[in-house]
């Protein structure tokens, strides 16, 4: 498929896409895409206005007993691991970046429970620059629509950015996001409304026989 008419028909779907995770700082943001691993932006967003209330710095939750923020995040799932390394990463971020989220790259990934796509996630919504983060969404949507072959989001997150030009980055993530979120959905998608059907390898091996 022509990466012009995926550009432009994500455009027409999704003219204001954009992070649906709320945040009122840099540090809020990080701690909600942490909690947002394998859990819906809709129950981050609902964990978070509460616990946000309680904690909002690197400061605080770095004091924070691992068990207090497990009860916090508990809905969230994975909520052991998830408060372990929101815990680990605030103090390194406490001790070695000056309580600042850092925006290099190598320094965000070095951070506990931060991989490539939280780091980039990080990078366009945080600090304004040029990503391709992968998630579910997007790796599911980019295999559907034949751009990549392969369940690795790392891989995928390659080769996205040697299909799409650098300044689409960012807004295709978010597009392809919200496209795999309400549209091309894991169970039932509607492809019966989907302009990428003729092109679909999902549409022509399950719904085209």
């Amino acid at each position: 498929m022509k990466r012009e008419k995926i550009v432009d028909e994500l455009s027409k779907l999704f003219p204001d896409a954009s992070c649906e995770l709320e945040h009122k700082s840099n540090f809020e943001l990080l701690v909600s895409v942490i909690l947002s691993a394998q859990c819906t932006d809709r129950r981050v967003n609902e964990v978070t206005r509460e616990l946000f209330k309680t904690a909002n710095t690197p400061q605080q939750f770095a004091k924070m007993p691992q068990e207090e923020l497990e009860k916090l995040i508990y809905s969230c799932g994975f909520y052991r691991n998830k408060a372990k390394n929101i815990i680990a990463a605030s103090k390194d971020i406490c001790e070695k970046f000056n309580g600042e989220v850092p925006q290099n790259y190598d320094d965000l990934v070095s951070l506990a429970g931060v991989g490539n796509k939280t780091a980039n996630v990080m990078t366009s919504v945080a600090f304004g620059g040029d990503a391709f983060a992968v998630d579910t969404h997007v790796l599911r949507t980019a295999n559907r629509l034949k751009l990549v072959d392969t369940k690795n989001p790392d891989k995928c997150m390659k080769e996205l950015k040697a299909i799409f030009k650098q300044k689409d980055w960012t807004r295709l993530h978010y597009q392809m996001v919200l496209f795999g979120r309400y549209k091309c959905k894991s169970q039932r998608p509607d492809c019966e409304n989907c302009p990428f059907q003729k092109d679909c390898k999902y549409y022509n091996e399950k719904r085209g026989k």
